[in-house]
């Protein structure tokens, strides 16, 4: 695995992250979370270019938007009792599959 997926893939972990940073901006407002929510901005998007000098665009976005999306649902369910129902985790296996066939058909 090259440098640029495991940036990648780390770029993934801090999208999680911001996401649920704004989940705390909303519940409870206040300079710390909305400090937390803008470095965690800065920071995906510098991560996410790197990624994007040696991966091709549309594969690193669906990459990362797809396992970002896949973290943040399971992170709802776990932290907001969000709905955990079999077709949600049913599409969210679809993601899943569409982000390995990405890896393994990318250049």
């Amino acid at each position: 695995m090259s440098i640029y997926w495991v940036v990648l893939l780390v770029a993934v972990l801090v999208e999680i992250a911001w996401a649920l940073s704004m989940k705390w901006v909303q519940v409870s407002p206040g300079w710390l979370p909305i400090s937390c929510a803008a470095v965690l901005t800065v920071v995906n998007m510098v991560m996410l270019s790197y990624a994007m000098r040696g991966i091709s665009v549309g594969t690193a976005y669906a990459v990362w938007t797809g396992l970002g999306a896949v973290g943040v649902t399971i992170f709802g369910v776990l932290l907001f009792n969000d709905p955990a129902t079999w077709p949600r985790f049913a599409f969210t296996g679809l993601i899943i599959l569409g982000v390995i066939g990405l890896k393994y058909t990318s250049a």
